[in-house]
């Protein structure tokens, strides 16, 4: 079956994939120490703008809800709004960064989301406010999509220690926004609006410094290519003067051709993404864990606020849950990429979350820290995951198909999850059946993980 995603990721798969002498834009690019400390340095700040967008709202949502008129279903609508967007704008980012490249993508990601962070507080009504959010929401989606790729391609010799510093940021960027969003609030004058717009900023930051690791892209890619331009004058004049090359001459161009070779497939073509066992299990493992997060940003401060817990804190506790991910995120990938399965490590995450859902649903304010600080380590598996789709492939044209597919997919299959529990919240009246909803979800994850986490790669699948 014929998608718009298949195609666009067979071309990309197939531009990728082609040899060539060198490769603009990768690996080489880092390997100057400077250059390297200044693109990692740019990986954490895009990483830090990656979720203040929605964890920022949460321990507001009460009075945006009072100030803009919204129900429960429209609120539970809201918290799917970041996972809608994620799905249907993930999809474009192959596409995208096929035209323009990803570097120039995230820069236009950032650009976006600054720009849906200012809009949003001036919004009057709730369609203006959800518009505002998707622009936002969209910059963040394209920037998911293309972050493993662009780890990938700067660190292809350290995908697991990068991954784990970006995921650090990550965290960090959604505990900082939890944390110090009504404090910050409170601080400006007590605007929901202006404690939500002071947000932009730090995406404005984010974006001169994309803007800078763009122009150097784009300079040492013209470089290359300069380079590539004497390199093949060289070989052709080599070429019509030295009909006396040795054995070894010959062994080491073979050898030069075939490390050009190593994105290219080497057993035939691809199997087509949306036919791959590994690739559905790594979407569904995704979807699930992202219907986690999404619901613990979007309601998790809620349910204390209603248990009895103040609003600070309540968004304190949020903080706890996504600070786990900063020193967790640091540590998870370079354990899985150790282990040949990494299925026991989605299992252990699972317990902790089932444990933490059920500790939740029995004293909800006399254990609240220590449900924080269980589900703050369950919601690791979405570090884990970025690093098993760099682990589950061997080329560049693989992690764009495998991560592409997997968030999109990923993200499309989490969009009902934090509606169906507003739905469930208004209907019922209280958050038993809620809880309920959200330990069942775990057991899927657990299944799709374990089997996500078997040591085989996509070129595999053929």
């Amino acid at each position: 079956m014929h998608t718009p995603l298949s195609d666009d990721l067979a071309t990309l798969d197939t531009a990728d994939s082609a040899p060539r002498p060198a490769e603009p834009g990768g690996p080489r690019r880092a390997a100057s120490p400077w250059r390297g400390r200044v693109m990692a340095a740019g990986l954490i700040l895009a990483a830090l703008n990656l979720r203040p967008a929605v964890t920022s709202l949460g321990p507001l949502l009460e009075e945006v809800r009072a100030d803009l008129g919204m129900s429960g279903t429209v609120a539970g609508v809201l918290t799917s709004v970041p996972a809608a967007c994620f799905a249907l704008f993930g999809f474009t980012a192959p596409r995208l960064a096929r035209r323009w490249g990803p570097v120039a993508i995230v820069c236009a990601g950032l650009a976006a989301i600054a720009a849906g962070l200012l809009l949003r507080p001036l919004a009057g009504g709730t369609v203006a406010f959800l518009a505002a959010s998707a622009l936002a929401l969209a910059g963040i989606a394209v920037s998911n999509v293309l972050m493993p790729v662009i780890v990938k391609r700067w660190f292809p010799d350290r995908v697991g220690s990068m991954t784990g510093l970006y995921s650090m940021g990550l965290s960090l960027g959604t505990a900082a926004s939890a944390a110090v969003t009504v404090p910050m609030t409170d601080a400006l004058g007590g605007s929901w609006r202006t404690g939500l717009g002071a947000w932009a900023l730090l995406a404005a930051v984010a974006l001169v410094a994309w803007l800078f690791l763009a122009r150097d892209h784009t300079t040492g890619a013209r470089a290359a290519g300069a380079e590539v331009t004497r390199t093949e004058a060289a070989g052709t004049e080599a070429a019509g003067t030295g009909a006396g090359r040795t054995d070894a001459d010959a062994s080491a161009a073979a050898g030069s051709a075939a490390a050009a070779q190593t994105d290219a497939p080497a057993d035939g073509p691809a199997i087509r993404i949306t036919r791959s066992p590994l690739a559905w299990a790594m979407a569904v493992f995704f979807g699930f864990q992202a219907t986690a997060a999404y619901i613990s940003m979007g309601w998790m401060p809620q349910i204390f606020r209603d248990a009895g817990v103040s609003a600070s804190t309540s968004g304190l506790l949020l903080a706890v849950m996504m600070a786990m991910g900063v020193p967790l995120a640091f540590v998870l990938p370079r354990i899985a990429a150790r282990l040949r399965h990494q299925g026991v490590l989605v299992v252990v995450l699972g317990v902790f979350g089932l444990t933490g859902y059920a500790g939740l649903w029995l004293a909800p304010a006399g254990g609240a820290w220590a449900w924080a600080l269980l589900l703050g380590i369950a919601n690791c598996a979405f570090p884990l995951a970025l690093t098993m789709i760099g682990m589950r492939t061997r080329t560049h044209a693989g992690v764009v198909r495998l991560s592409a597919f997997a968030q999109s997919v990923g993200y499309l299959l989490s969009i009902p999850g934090p509606l169906l529990v507003g739905v469930l919240y208004q209907h019922s009246g209280g958050w038993g059946q809620p809880i309920a909803l959200m330990a069942g979800f775990m057991v899927p994850q657990i299944i799709a993980g374990v089997l996500a986490g078997r040591d085989r790669t996509l070129e595999d699948e053929r």
